[in-house]
């Protein structure tokens, strides 16, 4: 059994150098999604249940419209820098590379898919 010292273990796992970047991004993205989801609940809300026409008509307004796909791009971008996180912290290897790579492509599609969506009814 050897006996290490505090600092030999830490050797060489030293700082990323990005997580006060990336827990800043968390945080404003959390404080913008605090404002956005009450937004788009109170938006959505009444319109909820609706016949296909009221709703493609409701979302044809501006404000449901920018409210909606700024929730979508806000919530996906949170989601891409939790489970980057998450994945950091419980995959090893060229797995972590590769599943980090699959996660954002499919934030980034799910985003893109939502925000095409609302652009497809508004316009």
């Amino acid at each position: 059994m050897a006996y290490l010292t505090d600092r030999k273990r830490a050797e060489g796992m030293g700082s990323a150098k990005t997580g006060t970047a990336h827990h800043w991004s968390m945080m404003v993205s959390s404080f913008g999604l605090a404002i956005l989801i009450p937004l788009f609940i109170f938006t959505f809300g009444p319109i909820l249940g609706s016949s296909h026409a009221e709703v493609v008509d409701y979302f044809a307004r501006p404000f449901p419209a920018i409210v909606a796909a700024l929730t979508i791009a806000a919530s996906m971008m949170h989601f891409k820098g939790g489970v980057q996180t998450l994945i950091e912290d419980y995959v090893h290897g060229m797995a972590k590379k590769v599943t980090i790579i699959l996660m954002i492509c499919l934030s980034y599609a799910i985003a893109a898919t939502g925000i095409f969506a609302i652009a497809r009814i508004a316009l």
